[in-house]
């Protein structure tokens, strides 16, 4: 064959195409709906790009003026974390919030700080040293003492406390539920995931959650499919943090 890709179908580009031009923040029944060329932006399920805080709404306008500026003009998701968070607290959460309660409850008895280095040895000191602070934290903030162990032999924390916890997470809002959505898989905590919506740093929520791959790293030398992994957890977080400040 001759000139390389002649004669090859061409690559269709990743996401959509831009089709508005102008985005606009209009006043709702008391809540603030985003706009693109005068129509409301509508949700998967249809429901209305529509949220009870003005700082959150102004920060969903930038986000939509910015998706598709670039020299092909097509955006993806990817390009509009907070839209997907608010999509959840709108959306999914009212439709399913037992479901929800429950799959986030579910952490409790797998949660990364609850399970220790079976050798015990540095790394064990390390994440001691990281997550009983936050530990001590959860049980002075939700009552609740949870279980550790060495090792990966599956353990269970009491019923007493996972009710406790769940009648606590029970009165959360819908925006507080959205947050925790993102924060707790992406840190495969529910510990460090109520610590985010608690206030805590994104920076040093990432160092507790990445203890064990650091001190890897710092064995073995640098491996970039962590680090990029480790890169990806941080953004994620810092836009449920954000998300979680705007709706405060």
């Amino acid at each position: 064959m001759s000139g390389g890709t002649t004669g090859m179908p061409a690559r269709a580009p990743a996401g959509r195409k831009r089709f508005w031009k102008q985005v606009q923040l209009v006043p709702q029944d008391g809540a603030f709906a985003v706009e693109l060329d005068g129509r409301c932006v509508r949700l998967p399920g249809k429901t209305a790009l529509c949220v009870p805080s003005r700082a959150l709404a102004e920060a969903l306008v930038a986000e939509w003026q910015t998706a598709g500026q670039g020299a092909e003009g097509y955006f993806t998701p990817d390009d509009l974390p907070l839209t997907g968070i608010a999509g959840s607290m709108l959306e999914r959460i009212p439709q399913a919030r037992d479901g929800v309660l429950e799959s986030l409850l579910a952490y409790a008895n797998s949660d990364l700080v609850c399970y220790r280095d079976g050798a015990q040895g540095k790394l064990a000191a390390q994440q001691a040293a990281l997550w009983d602070p936050w530990l001590a934290w959860l049980g002075k903030t939700y009552g609740v003492a949870f279980h550790t162990t060495h090792g990966v032999m599956p353990i269970r924390q009491s019923g007493q406390d996972l009710q406790a916890l769940g009648a606590a997470m029970q009165g959360m809002t819908d925006a507080q539920l959205a947050v925790l959505g993102v924060a707790v898989p992406a840190l495969g905590s529910l510990v460090l995931g109520l610590a985010l919506m608690g206030g805590a740093a994104v920076e040093e929520l990432v160092a507790c959650a990445t203890v064990d791959e650091r001190h890897q790293m710092a064995v073995w030398g640098q491996d970039t499919e962590v680090t990029d992994r480790i890169a990806s957890m941080q953004m994620e977080l810092e836009t449920a943090a954000r998300f979680n400040a705007l709706t405060r």
